[in-house]
């Protein structure tokens, strides 16, 4: 019986749409804690370009997953799924309701799925060769070369996910199976959880229009000094995390005299809108996400009230 089931609500959605504002709202409402489904904010000193909740914005309500590592390690999504896991059992335990928020699409799919990630075989020769041949080629001819080995994957990741683009390479050269492959035998198992996800959307004008106002915020707010500090700490060298973050490799380019800053404001912005769209993408074809539409509502305030009603509502249905 779903009721019978330990609830944990997941709120999605793509960037800029007040996920983590309508999280807040509901976590004060329903006694809740915040686990982060961000693949950035797990970064400590990535806070204006990746959006992380200030002190204020998080009004008291304990968020977990943030500031966990530094931005020159790797961090990958079966080490995500089994941290996130263990916190959720935790604030179940503290009779408290788990909420969910961010649009990391991968890591949200490894939990509500229950996919049970195991690692291919890592060759250190070849992850550096590989390492190698991309600074030397560059991303777009390493992502056509995953086109012919492994379609479904480069069709998935994106010509500068450099990382995972790499990943999908080395887990073919290592094992001669590619990823999309190791991912269909991938186990998979429920869980002891019940995840209801939500999805924020809006027309995508007015999406795109609160992209680009908040990225000229973060501007005003000290991304270009935040991005020099995480470049004079060295964590922002080629093929790092930080540096593959949209806001951030935009302005290393500038601070390296590749245009002005404002073409690489513009650049930030363009990016975050097509990234925007890719989630969208993601997430409408995932069946278990049910979508709010956010343009007719008020307030994060409004939108946390709704999920509420329909949380309980669908409680009393069971």
């Amino acid at each position: 019986m779903i009721d019978q089931v330990p609830p944990v609500v997941v709120i999605t959605g793509p960037t800029a749409s007040g996920k983590s504002a309508v999280a807040v709202e509901l976590a004060l409402m329903m006694q809740g804690e915040i686990v982060s489904a961000d693949s950035m904010m797990v970064y400590r000193g990535m806070d204006i370009g990746t959006a992380k909740p200030t002190i204020s914005d998080m009004k008291g309500i304990p968020h977990h997953m943030t500031d966990i590592l530094s931005p020159d390690q790797d961090f990958s999504v079966a080490s995500y799924k089994e941290q996130a896991v263990s916190l959720i059992t935790e604030i179940l335990n503290r009779g408290r309701l788990p909420v969910l928020a961010g649009g990391t699409g991968l890591y949200i799919k490894a939990l509500v799925r229950g996919i049970v990630y195991s690692p291919a075989a890592v060759c250190p020769d070849i992850r550096e060769r590989l390492k190698a041949e991309s600074q030397d080629l560059g991303d777009e001819l390493m992502h056509r070369r995953l086109v012919g080995i492994d379609p479904e994957s480069a069709v998935r990741l994106h010509v500068n996910d450099r990382k995972r683009v790499l990943r999908a390479l080395e887990v073919y050269l290592s094992t001669g199976i590619t990823q999309t492959e190791h991912d269909r035998r991938s186990q998979k198992d429920p869980g002891p959880f019940h995840y209801r996800v939500f999805g924020l959307r809006t027309d995508r004008a007015r999406l795109y229009d609160r992209i680009n106002k908040r990225v000229d915020d973060m501007m005003r707010s000290g991304l270009l000094q935040e991005v020099i500090q995480l470049r004079n700490q060295g964590y922002l060298q080629p093929g790092t995390t930080a540096a593959q973050a949209i806001g951030y490799k935009e302005l290393v380019r500038y601070l390296d005299g590749n245009g002005s800053l404002n073409d690489a404001v513009e650049q930030i912005k363009m990016q975050t809108r097509r990234y925007a769209k890719r989630q969208m993408t993601w997430f409408n074809h995932m069946e278990e996400v049910e979508w709010l539409d956010v343009q007719a509502m008020d307030d994060a305030r409004t939108i946390a009230r709704n999920i509420q009603k329909e949380l309980h509502s669908s409680s009393r249905k069971v």
